[in-house]
């Protein structure tokens, strides 16, 4: 058991956390969610000791064990990773460096036998026999090679260092196991072996994430940061998210009886339980479901972005034509022999196991980039809009306020359509007069995200804009993408939104491309395209 109790966290006059009272319990995942600022990851920090509140108190069970993931990359730069990785369970670790260093002793006496053979008897009991074999296994899961678990931490670069350090705080077996945007420069295929862990781990799991089908699959509550309270809801992401928006949508019609109410939330309880995500937690996760009480479903303070993607005219049938484009950078050829032809409404996720392949990709078809060889083309009732990955070029010197900066972009200079557009991404009153180099790495999104609808396009490129979005942001942009009526080309690593999106998947790889007709989790799951991908990547 893990308990919070009357917790109170206050910075000057701003009241972040209120008397906040809360029980976590064995066998279930708490998912916590909030608006940017709302003290999310301050709360995790509260609860793994790394932070103070003025009052309150943080109870872990005597005897328990407590798992954080570190988000100091440099920490154990003097460590192997092996050893990074035990070091997850400290007491275990511990106790091997100390009869290790018994036994290197020159002078190795009777007392020194005795206590080694007491080190001994309680790294057994303690699993230590099993862990360099346990801590590899959890490192291959989270793709880092072989060859590399013997390095210093200090010789990996930061994708691998993250994994590591992610493997230390699964280590183990904790009790409570504390993530703080566990699956931050993961890639699909381990953010699923993650999804499955989680699902097999019988402990407690606390856990803040923007990415939502990870929510939705190994969450069991919600924990909802709002108004320096924090309050627990059965379910994972979509059912707060749904029920959270029909409790609005009802608060706002007045008209409708409270028992129009009540049985529309019972329905809304019913039909969500039939459907509950096929995970394994599901059958557990719909008896909960069923049992919600009516009164317990709120009306969410959120608020939401307001994407409306206007076309200055529908495009004609000719989109885009690829041919044998070719690319390479001082590391390498990125893009070999690519070929394909748009139609009219597609909207293609494309994949590939290096972000680089995929933005060079779109950077070309931007005009960012020049191929090496190869050509494309547009068709004549084109118009694009680009939201690139990295958009430190953007920002990055310019000494002007949001409303300067977008208006760049316009051909209507007016003040009020311009805050009109800005407004859309909640960007309203001074704050328009931010200056750009204040804004943070939601906020810079959110701005691209600006200037594209101002563009008016009929096609979207899109290269993984969901990076830095709060999860209200991802939710707005996935629904406008989802009704937009254009073309669309993207990457994106949130597996809901590539999910929902997507109509056809193009995966490029180091001999081509991999092209098919089919929602992305079709995709992963074919065994007939397993097999093509292992070809195309040999």
């Amino acid at each position: 058991m893990f308990t919070v109790n009357n917790l109170t966290l206050q910075f000057g006059k701003r009241v972040l956390f209120d008397e906040v009272n809360l029980k976590f319990t064995q066998g279930n995942c708490y998912g916590v969610i909030g608006a940017n600022g709302a003290g999310k990851s301050t709360f995790l920090k509260i609860l793994s000791g790394d932070q103070d509140a003025n009052k309150g108190t943080v109870s872990l069970e005597q005897g328990k064990r407590m798992a954080v993931l570190k988000q100091d990359h440099f920490e154990f730069d003097e460590f192997s990773v092996l050893d990074t990785v035990i070091m997850g369970y400290k007491e275990l670790y511990d106790i091997m460096k100390e009869k290790e260093a018994i036994y290197m002793k020159p002078d190795f006496s009777d007392a020194d036998g005795i206590k080694a053979s007491e080190l001994e008897e309680q790294y057994g009991e303690m699993g230590g026999w099993n862990a360099e074999s346990d801590a590899a296994q959890l490192l291959s899961g989270l793709g880092v090679p072989e060859h590399y678990h013997w390095t210093q931490m200090s010789d990996l670069d930061n994708k691998y260092k993250v994994r590591v350090l992610l493997a230390q705080a699964l280590f183990g077996d904790p009790d409570v196991l504390v993530l703080d945007e566990p699956t931050n420069d993961l890639d699909i295929q381990t953010i699923s072996w993650l999804e499955d862990f989680l699902l097999d781990f019988k402990n407690t799991v606390i856990v803040v994430s923007h990415d939502r089908h990870f929510l939705d699959t190994v969450c069991t509550y919600i924990a909802d940061i709002d108004f320096g309270k924090i309050s627990l809801f059965t379910g994972n992401y979509t059912f707060w998210y749904k029920s959270s928006q029909l409790a609005l949508q009802q608060r706002a019609d007045q008209n409708k009886k409270n028992e129009d109410k009540k049985k529309e939330l019972q329905e809304f309880i019913m039909r969500f339980s039939a459907n509950a995500s096929k995970s394994k937690q599901a059958t557990a996760r719909k008896k909960m479901l069923e049992k919600i009480d009516v009164e317990t479903i709120k009306a969410s303070t959120r608020r939401y972005p307001a994407l409306i993607w206007d076309q200055e005219r529908e495009a004609g049938d000719q989109i885009l034509e690829v041919e044998n484009i070719n690319s390479s950078n001082e590391e390498g050829s990125l893009l070999k022999n690519i070929s394909f032809r748009m139609a009219k409404g597609d909207k293609i996720m494309f994949y590939s196991k290096d972000s680089k392949i995929t933005t060079s990709l779109f950077q070309i078809l931007s005009g960012m980039e020049k191929a090496d060889s190869g050509s494309y083309n547009w068709g004549t009732t084109i118009t694009t809009a680009y939201v690139p990955n990295e958009n430190r070029d953007y920002f990055e010197n310019v000494n002007l306020d949001l409303v300067d900066w977008l208006r760049q972009y316009s051909e209507e200079k007016d003040e009020e359509f311009i805050r009109g557009f800005l407004g859309k991404m909640l960007f309203g009153g001074e704050e328009v007069k931010k200056k750009c180099s204040v804004l943070s790495g939601g906020e810079k999104v959110r701005c691209m995200l600006s200037r594209a609808m101002l563009q008016k396009p009929n096609v979207l490129i899109l290269d993984d804009p969901t990076n830095h979005l709060d999860l209200e942001s991802i939710t707005a942009l996935n629904n406008s993408l989802t009704d937009f009526k254009g073309t669309i080309l993207f990457t994106s690593h949130d597996h809901e939104f590539v999910q929902t999106i997507a109509t056809r998947i193009i995966e490029v790889t180091p001999n081509g491309i991999i092209d098919r007709m089919m929602p992305f989790d079709e995709y992963l799951a074919s065994e007939k395209i397993q097999a093509l991908r292992n070809e195309m990547y040999a």
